[in-house]
C-alpha cells in the first residue's frame, strides 16, 4: 500500500487514526491498534510474506533476550553474531543469492538454476532495524524489551517500515510507553505529510516520465548530449523528491500518532564536497554503517592510513550492494568511496572559498553516480556516460531536449527552488519578522499557510485520480 494512493488515504489511514484516538489514553491499546494497522498496512501488498516478517521478529525478540541474559560474557556475543547471521542471511537469501549464482554461473561456465525468489518489499530496512536492536541492548544503550508486541511494534511500525527513516531503537525506546499527542504535533504532521505527498505526486512523478522515456527510450541506441543530461538531471530531481518525500511523510504520520523520528535529509544538493553530501542525504542508513560497521572496524582510529582506507571501503561496498544486486550499485558505491578519499587525502573539506566551483564538483559527481545507480547494467550506464560527454557519435543539440525543457521546464524551476533552504528561510521570515512586528496576524498567516496545504493536497489528489502508478523507488531495496 503506498502512502500517495487513494486506499491510504482516505480508507485505511482515516480508519486507522480514528481508533488511534479513540483509545490514545490507554497506551497498550493504541500501541496495538497501531501494531494491528502494520501488519495489515504489509500484508495488503506483500500478503505472503507476512509469515517472515512475523518470524523474523520472534527471532530478534529472542535473541535479544539471551544477549542480556548473558551480558558480559562471550556467549552475549555469540547471540549478537547470531542476530547478525538471522538479518543479513535474510537478506542474502532474498536479495543477494540469485547475484551470486549469476555470476559464479559466469565465472566457471556452468548453467545454475537461479532460484527467482521474490524480494519481500522494505527488507532491507527492517532487516537492518532489527539487527540495531539487538546491537542496542548488546551495548547497554537500551534495556531488553520484554514485551513481544513491542518489539514488533519498533520493527514493522507502517510509517517507516518499508522505506525508512532507519530508527534505532534507542530514539524509540521511550516513546514506545510514554509519548503525548498534541494539537501542534498533529498540526505538524498533516503539514509534513501533505509536504512530503506533493513532492512525491506533484514533483518526482513528473520527474520518472522524463527519467524514464530517456533512460529506457534512447539509453541502449544513443542520444544527443543535451538529451542525456536533461534525462540524467531529471532521474536527480526524481529519486530526492521521491526519497525525501516518503521520509516527510513517514515523519509526518509519526507525529500525528505521537511519535517523533529523526531527519533523513538535510538539503543534500547544497553540499560542497561529496563527504557533506553524504551526511546529508539519507541520513539514517549513513548513521547505521558508521555505528555498525564503520566504528567497529575501528573507523579511523585505527593505526595507519591503510586500514581507514579499508574501512572506509568496506563501508561504501555494504552501502552499494545494500541498495542492490548488481554490478551497477557496486560501482556506485565505488565510486563515492574512490572521491570521499581523495578528498581526505586534500582536505577539501577543510579548505574555505571556491565554494561554487566545489559545488559544481560535487553535483557532477552525484549526476554521474545517479546515471549509474539508474542504469540496469554497467553496459547501459557506459553508453549513457559515453552520450553525456558527446561520445555516442549524436552530436550534441536535440529537439527532444528542448521539447522535455518547454514541457517539464517548471517542474525543474520548482525542484531546483526546493533543494535549496529559500523556503524554509522566507517561511521563517514570515513568521518571526513580519508577524511580531504587528504587521500581520498570526492567525492569518496559519490561515494562509493552512489554505496553500490544503490546496497542495487536492492538486495531489486529483493527479492521483487520473494518473498511473508510480512505487517509491526506494521500494525496490
Amino acid at each position: 500500500m503506498l502512502f500517495s494512493s487513494i486506499v491510504f488515504l482516505f480508507y485505511f489511514f482515516p480508519a486507522v487514526l480514528t481508533l488511534y484516538y479513540l483509545f490514545r489514553r490507554w497506551v497498550p491499546v493504541k500501541n496495538g491498534i497501531l501494531l494491528a494497522a502494520s501488519f495489515f498496512f504489509y500484508a495488503w501488498g506483500e500478503p505472503g510474506f507476512v509469515w517472515l516478517m512475523l518470524f523474523s521478529v520472534g527471532v530478534n525478540y529472542l535473541l535479544a533476550l539471551m544477549t542480556d541474559c548473558f551480558r558480559g560474557s562471550i556467549a552475549a556475543k555469540w547471540f549478537l553474531f547470531l542476530a547478525a547471521v538471522w538479518n543479513m542471511g535474510l537478506l542474502y537469501v532474498f536479495k543477494y543469492l540469485d547475484f551470486f549464482i549469476r555470476n559464479l554461473a559466469a565465472a566457471t561456465g556452468t548453467n545454475l538454476r537461479v532460484t527467482n525468489l521474490a524480494l519481500p518489499i522494505g527488507i532491507s530496512f527492517f532487516s537492518f532495524q532489527a539487527l540495531s536492536y539487538v546491537a542496542e541492548v548488546y551495548r547497554g544503550r537500551s534495556r531488553v524489551q520484554k514485551n513481544p508486541f513491542y518489539v514488533a511494534l519498533y520493527i514493522v511500525f507502517f510509517p517507516q517500515m518499508i522505506a525508512g527513516p532507519i530508527v534505532r531503537y534507542s530514539v524509540f525506546e521511550g516513546q514506545l510507553r510514554e509519548r503525548k499527542e498534541t494539537l501542534d504535533k498533529f498540526s505538524v504532521g498533516v503539514c509534513r505529510f501533505i509536504a512530503g505527498l506533493g513532492k512525491k505526486v506533484l514533483l518526482a512523478d513528473n520527474f520518472a516520465v522524463v527519467a524514464d522515456r530517456i533512460f529506457d527510450g534512447y539509453g541502449q541506441r544513443g542520444m544527443p548530449a543535451a538529451l542525456a543530461w536533461v534525462g540524467a538531471a531529471a532521474f536527480t530531481m526524481q529519486i530526492f523528491f521521491d526519497f525525501s518525500g516518503y521520509s516527510d511523510m513517514a515523519v509526518g504520520l509519526g507525529l500525528m500518532f505521537g511519535f517523533k523520528f529523526e531527519e533523513n535529509f538535510n538539503y543534500p544538493y547544497i553540499a560542497r564536497s561529496v563527504g557533506e553530501f553524504w551526511r546529508r542525504w539519507h541520513i539514517s542508513l549513513s548513521v547505521w554503517f558508521k555505528e555498525y560497521v564503520y566504528f567497529p572496524l575501528g573507523g579511523s582510529k585505527v593505526r595507519n592510513m591503510d586500514l581507514v582506507i579499508r574501512n572506509i571501503m568496506v563501508v561504501w561496498l555494504c552501502t552499494g550492494l545494500w541498495h542492490g544486486a548488481e554490478w551497477t550499485f557496486v560501482i556506485w558505491g565505488m565510486l563515492n568511496f574512490l572521491f570521499l578519499v581523495l578528498e581526505r587525502f586534500v582536505g577539501l573539506e577543510r579548505k574555505a572559498g571556491y565554494g561554487v566551483l566545489r559545488w559544481c564538483y560535487t553535483m557532477f559527481v552525484v549526476n554521474l553516480g545517479w546515471v549509474i545507480f539508474r542504469s540496469e547494467n554497467l553496459v547501459s550506464a557506459g553508453n549513457y556516460i559515453r552520450c553525456m560527454f558527446g561520445l555516442g557519435g549524436n552530436g550534441f543539440f536535440s529537439d527532444y531536449a528542448w521539447m522535455y525543457v518547454r514541457e517539464y521546464g517548471i517542474f525543474f524551476v520548482i525542484g531546483a527552488f526546493l533543494c535549496v533552504p529559500v523556503g524554509r528561510r522566507c517561511n521563517y521570515l514570515m513568521l518571526n519578522d513580519i508577524m511580531l512586528k504587528g504587521k500581520i496576524s498570526r492567525a492569518l498567516v496559519h490561515v494562509f499557510y493552512s489554505a496553500m496545504m490544503m490546496g497542495v493536497f487536492l492538486l495531489c489528489i486529483t493527479y492521483l485520480v487520473k494518473g498511473g502508478y508510480h512505487p517509491f523507488i526506494y521500494f525496490n531495496f
